[in-house]
């Protein structure tokens, strides 16, 4: 999602506790109806992500946050409202993922989607793109991009993230 009313952060994450940091960071930002699609290849720390997010938002570090690879869909209670995690990978058309609580999702809660290019237009067009590319080892590359909506939060996000 680039063009003239987006915003585009990057922020090198050089190990996974700074992929965690990003994670919190971004929870602290959510509110219900946000949606954050999270863009990369296998093992690019999606999942990683994702996990950050809930136990940030839910207040407990330790908070079991399976993988929906297998479910496809996970949902979680938090003092924010509920966070619905989504792992699209192995939708065979974009309309599953109905099936899966997406509208109630959209409409009460924040959507972690993983793979969201496998729902193609189903995908609301006001949301945050993260993508994870892998530099080397444990460290990664984000990029976020959102249209102007997210730009206050991103600029606060960037700094938060840049300077603990």
């Amino acid at each position: 999602m680039s063009g003239p009313s987006s915003t585009i952060v990057n922020l090198a994450l050089p190990d996974l506790a700074a992929t965690r940091r990003l994670g919190a960071a971004l929870s602290r930002r959510l509110a219900v109806g946000d949606v954050v699609a999270l863009h990369g290849e296998l093992g690019a720390g999606k999942t990683e992500l994702a996990r950050a997010i809930i136990r940030a938002a839910s207040g407990d570090e330790d908070l079991t946050v399976p993988s929906p690879t297998f479910t496809l869909a996970e949902t979680y209670d938090t003092p924010q409202g509920p966070i619905w995690h989504f792992d699209l990978y192995r939708l065979d058309t974009p309309e599953q993922v109905w099936e899966l609580g997406f509208e109630e999702a959209l409409a009460g809660g924040v959507s972690l989607i993983e793979w969201p290019e496998r729902i193609g237009p189903l995908l609301p067009a006001t949301r945050l793109d993260v993508t994870l590319s892998i530099t080397q080892g444990e460290a990664r590359v984000a990029a976020l991009a959102a249209d102007t909506a997210w730009a206050d939060r991103l600029a606060l996000l960037a700094h938060e993230v840049a300077h603990g």
